[in-house]
């Protein structure tokens, strides 16, 4: 049985901004799926300080609804971290689309509030395995043009989705999940890749196109904000400058 057919833990987040070391999660959700039986939970979260009017536009979420219906981030962090630890340390995939952003995310607020790290909640310390659309879209297609947001590769890949719905989180995550089947279906060899072997090959893909990317970037002048070549988990403190990678093949 492929490991598509099986627990699946799609999570998601929305945010203060895009910056994975200082902006705060403002709503978080996690879905379970096991073939038909889908749990959901969800969190609103207070983050503590003011919600960019350019964020609540993505998202509909205000400082003043966070601050009278959101939990306290501490307590919704907690949580969360040990949803996702304990299904890690199941070796159930958490499913995330763009999962470098989510979990770096998740590590800084962890660390920020005290709370224990993602990584160190499961066994080994590694924060496996992980599965994302986006990381093995960019490498499956590599040479497609076009963009490879969430609602571009639905589009792509005959997800339905209402574009609308998406930029809630537990839209996404519904969403992402259904991409990933798509993709397993477009790819039979990633169906067939054991889980272990699909993150190693996942690392090795987004470090590539990081290497290869930042190099485009610093071909036009840009230094700043470079894509960071760890994953799933890059904060700040392991952040280094692109090394030379080949472009390794998946599967």
């Amino acid at each position: 049985m492929s490991w598509l057919e099986e627990t699946m833990v799609g999570f998601d987040t929305e945010t203060t901004g895009v910056s994975t070391d200082h902006d705060r999660i403002v709503t978080a959700a996690v879905i379970t799926r096991t073939g038909g039986d889908v749990s959901t939970r969800t969190w609103l979260i207070d983050p503590g300080v003011e919600i960019p009017a350019s964020a609540t536009a993505v998202h509909g979420i205000t400082t003043e609804q966070a601050r009278a219906e959101g939990k306290q981030p501490a307590d919704a962090l907690e949580e969360i971290a040990s949803v996702l630890a304990s299904a890690l340390t199941a070796g159930f995939p958490v499913v995330a689309f763009n999962a470098q952003f989510d979990l770096s995310l998740l590590e800084s607020e962890l660390a920020r509030h005290g709370l224990a790290s993602l990584a160190s909640r499961i066994p080994g310390g590694v924060v496996a395995p992980v599965v994302d659309p986006l990381v093995l879209d960019r490498h499956l297609d590599r040479y497609r043009k076009g963009k490879r947001k969430l609602i571009d590769l639905c589009t792509i890949y005959a997800v339905p989705v209402v574009a609308d719905d998406l930029h809630a989180a537990d839209a996404d995550v519904l969403a992402t999940l259904e991409l990933v089947q798509a993709l397993g279906a477009a790819h039979p060899a990633m169906r067939e890749s054991h889980l272990t072997d699909l993150h190693t090959q996942q690392i090795e893909a987004h470090r590539a196109w990081a290497t290869s990317f930042s190099a485009f970037l610093k071909s036009k002048g840009v230094t700043d904000d470079l894509p960071r070549t760890a994953w799933p988990v890059a904060v700040a403190e392991t952040r280094s400058e692109p090394a030379e990678l080949g472009a390794d093949s998946l599967f």
